[in-house]
């Protein structure tokens, strides 16, 4: 799935909060993460337990990653849970 769109729109963060997504910023890459709609299929914590981790408060830390390395992850979310906005673009 492509993290960067919307039902077929490319993403912005407005959209993105008042769709219920949460911001995780990181200096490259800002990361959205939206609960009701996670399937809890895993690719995030699997693809990556330094950026993603359960546990930890904030769960998810961007700058753990390479922005590119981000964007493989969350493009493997197949809910759509996961979104990015690149900084570096």
């Amino acid at each position: 799935m492509d993290g960067t769109l919307l039902k077929n729109q490319k993403v912005t963060e407005e959209e993105l909060i008042a769709g219920g997504y949460k911001k995780y910023s990181g200096e490259d890459i800002d990361i959205f993460y939206n609960q009701s709609v996670c399937q809890h299929a895993g690719f995030c914590v699997r693809g990556s337990a330094d950026v993603y981790e359960v546990g930890r408060r904030p769960w998810i830390i961007a700058d753990n990653e390479t922005a590119q390395r981000n964007v493989e992850i969350i493009n493997t979310c197949p809910s759509g849970a996961l979104k990015f906005i690149r900084k570096d673009d």
